[in-house]
């Protein structure tokens, strides 16, 4: 009798294993469902859910789906954004094609300008950017213009020269050169206000730049964007040096934007 007690207590203290066992199962088969719905690919989590069944429930229980999942055209609420079978229509392609060579042309021409900048040790004062806007050079006020004047140095008027040649690389592409200042006011004579200084700063430097006969000053304009168009903050000395400036602005004869591409 005590040996038969013995084997029926030791049953008794084994029987929770089972279930144990069953939840850890479960448990690990929830985290493999949200690892895979984190990854947003409906087929793989219905593929999964489909293995679960057969496994766990002989084809239904808590993954089955009350019908299938439809193909991933009729999934309007799922995203995208990780699969890699976007494609382009034909228009698209070549819409592309002429982005990635007209990015390469911007490029090209930001490349001679840099290396200017690098021979000439003009980085403090010349610095260029290239985005979906276009192509841009920002020139200090140091580098153009003594301080609360529109009147070229001759350091100025040498930059202009050399910017002059790499934009004839530019056309047939607009062109805006900007005039900008700090915000602290000017009342003279000459300039009643930051407006007309920059103004002037803008149009005494497209002069200089003109003199190159090989550009053709209808793809120019001038802008004067007075104190209204900071790139730093006019609280600080080397703020305010940063906002008096002249940008040349070359814009893409097409927008940089890449097409999104009709998913199918």
């Amino acid at each position: 009798m005590r040996k038969k007690r013995n084997n029926h207590d030791e049953h008794l203290n084994e029987t929770w294993l089972i279930p144990y066992a069953d939840l850890l199962t479960l448990l690990l088969a929830l985290f493999i469902v949200l690892f895979a719905m984190s990854e947003i690919d409906a087929t793989r989590v219905a593929k999964l859910a489909n293995a679960f069944n057969i496994a766990f429930q002989g084809g239904s229980g808590v993954f089955e789906f009350e019908r299938p999942i439809p193909p991933d055209s009729a999934l309007p609420n799922v995203p995208r954004s990780r699969q890699n079978d976007r494609r382009l229509s034909p228009e698209e392609q070549a819409q592309l094609e002429r982005i990635n060579q007209e990015k390469s042309q911007l490029e090209s021409i930001q490349a001679q300008m840099d290396a200017y900048i690098r021979e000439n040790n003009l980085q403090p004062y010349l610095s260029t950017v290239l985005n979906e806007e276009g192509l841009k050079l920002l020139i200090g006020e140091q580098a153009l213009f003594p301080s609360g004047s529109a009147t070229l140095t001759p350091q100025a008027r040498d930059i202009a020269g050399k910017i002059s040649e790499i934009l004839v690389r530019a056309y047939p592409r607009e062109i805006t050169i900007s005039g900008h200042t700090d915000n602290v006011p000017i009342h003279t004579p000459q300039f009643p206000s930051n407006w007309e200084l920059s103004v002037a700063r803008a149009a005494n430097f497209l002069a200089a730049v003109l003199q190159n006969p090989n550009l053709d000053p209808k793809t120019f304009r001038i802008v004067g964007y007075g104190e209204y168009r900071p790139v730093a903050d006019n609280a600080t000395a080397e703020g305010r040096a940063k906002n008096r400036r002249v940008e040349v602005s070359i814009e893409p004869l097409i927008a940089l934007a890449p097409p999104k591409g009709n998913g199918r």
